[in-house]
Formats: structure tokens, C-alpha cells, sequence
């Protein structure tokens, strides 16, 4: 086995282990707080046109605590269309391409909480790298959970020799509606083509996964007893429409996976169960 495969191994492996910690962590949190007893549904799905490859998809849906959350992860390889070709790092030449990665977003029951999104990757064209990040948007900023959400990413990046403020206003610049003037939240980590020492690259990609866990555990923790009105639930409505927005609109994680022949309903699982507009 060559360098490069048994990096997509290991690559593939944890995104694979990551999924089913995220699914436990979270079923024990709907599970503890609520009446009604939740599970994920699982589904798998299969890549039939351009390359081979495909995924697992575990959904919850009109939980006590999460009105939607989906936890997604494939594995796919091909060949890019020839037009999406040079908006990817080292796939100009021939196209071709594999991707391993984890996505996960979760909306909240209660408008208090805020919406969570969080995913890892690792690509391989005639270059190969890490993308990821995750970000929080709330329908209602508390400065001191924005405060403490930033000052742990900080310590992960320190921790892991990364430069926080560039992946910070990274992310702040990435997540942006420029139709609307305004910022999707209140941002997080986001970085993209990591080529370099891919041990540490991998290892902090594995510690991004550990973070994303225990900040969502804490957020539920802390805001289950919050109390909300319908004014509330109003708001987070218009809220999620923005996140409608972004993600069709401006989102490369979507684009990529329709362009790389991925799976419909696992791409669109990002979308929340209801929203407004006015």
C-alpha cells in the first residue's frame, strides 16, 4: 500500500468513527432531556453516475431538542466535468478525484439555541488536502456564548499551531450573505487546501471533530431549561431562511457535492425542516 492510500484509510476511518460519536453524543442528549424516546435513521446510499464511491446518512427529525439534525459522510471518487475542473485544487490536468469527509448541521427545537454546522474533508486530486470548519448561528446573540465558543476554538488552535484569527476571519468572510450586507452568525473556524505536514493537519482535523461535540453538548446543556415564546420561534423562522439562502446560494461544500455526483437528499440534508420569509 502506497503513502497515499493509507492516508485515505486513516482519512476515511475516522470520518467513519466520528459519525457514530456524533450520532451517540447527540441521541444521548435528545434522549436525556425529552419525553420521547429518539433514534437516527439511517441511510445508505450508493454513487451510480460519473465514479463510484457513497455514503451514510443518519437523520433525527422533530426531536425535544433538535427540530432537524442530519450527520453525513462519504467517500466518492471520479471525474470532475470539465467545466468544474479549475475551481479545484490540482484537478485542471485530468479531473480526477477522491473525497472522504464527515458534514453535520443541526437546528434547534428551541429558538434560543442556536444552529450548529460543522464538517471535515480530505481531498485528493494531483494535490491533496484538509478543508473544514465549524461555525454557530443564532437567532438571538449572547455575547458571553459567543465569547466562550471563540475562546475554546482559540485554545484548539494554539494547541495545534494553527493560526486562529486567519481561519476566524476565514470563516467570517467565507459564511457571508453579500445579497443581504450580513453575516450568516457569529462564525467559528474555517480553512481549506491545509497541503502541508498532513500528521498535524490530520490530528487537529481529528480534535476539530472532539471540539464540535463538546460545544454543541454544552450549548444544550447550559439553554435546556431556557424558556421561549412563539415571538421567538418567529424569528429563528427568518433566521433559517438566510441559512436557505447561504447554503444554495454561496455553499461549496453543496456545489461540490452536486458537481462531484453526489447524493441528493444527503446534500440538501444541511436544509432546515421549516422556514420564513419576508
Amino acid at each position: 500500500m502506497n503513502n497515499i492510500e493509507i492516508k485515505k484509510k486513516l482519512t476515511n476511518s475516522w470520518f467513519n468513527y466520528l459519525q457514530l460519536e456524533i450520532c451517540k453524543q447527540f441521541e444521548v442528549l435528545e434522549n436525556k432531556f425529552g419525553n420521547n424516546k429518539k433514534k437516527f435513521n439511517k441511510r445508505n446510499w450508493s454513487k451510480e453516475i460519473n465514479g463510484e464511491g457513497g455514503g451514510i446518512s443518519y437523520l433525527l427529525s422533530n426531536g425535544n431538542i433538535f427540530d432537524k439534525v442530519g450527520i453525513n459522510k462519504s467517500t466518492v471518487s471520479g471525474i470532475f466535468k470539465k467545466e468544474f475542473r479549475s475551481k479545484i485544487l490540482g484537478a485542471k490536468k485530468d479531473g480526477k478525484y477522491w473525497a472522504s469527509g464527515i458534514s453535520v448541521v443541526a437546528h434547534m427545537k428551541n429558538p434560543k439555541m442556536p444552529a450548529v454546522h460543522f464538517n471535515t474533508r480530505f481531498i485528493v486530486t494531483q494535490k491533496e488536502w484538509f478543508g473544514g470548519g465549524m461555525d454557530i448561528t443564532p437567532s438571538f446573540v449572547n455575547k458571553n456564548e459567543k465569547t466562550n465558543i471563540h475562546k475554546k476554538l482559540k485554545k484548539l488552535c494554539f494547541d495545534n499551531k494553527k493560526n486562529y484569527n486567519l481561519y476566524k476571519k476565514w470563516c467570517d468572510k467565507y459564511f457571508y450573505l453579500p445579497h443581504r450586507k450580513e453575516p450568516r452568525g457569529i462564525g467559528g473556524l474555517f480553512f481549506d487546501y491545509e497541503t502541508k505536514d498532513w500528521e498535524k493537519n490530520f490530528k487537529f482535523v481529528r480534535e476539530l471533530g472532539l471540539y464540535f461535540i463538546n460545544i454543541s453538548k454544552e450549548i444544550v446543556q447550559k439553554k435546556i431549561k431556557t424558556k421561549w415564546s412563539l415571538k421567538d420561534k418567529k424569528k429563528q423562522m427568518l433566521k433559517r431562511g438566510r441559512y436557505v439562502e447561504f447554503n444554495l446560494l454561496y455553499d461549496r461544500g453543496t456545489k461540490f457535492g452536486l458537481n462531484s455526483g453526489g447524493n441528493i437528499k444527503s446534500i440538501l440534508m444541511s436544509l432546515p425542516p421549516n422556514a420564513k420569509w419576508k
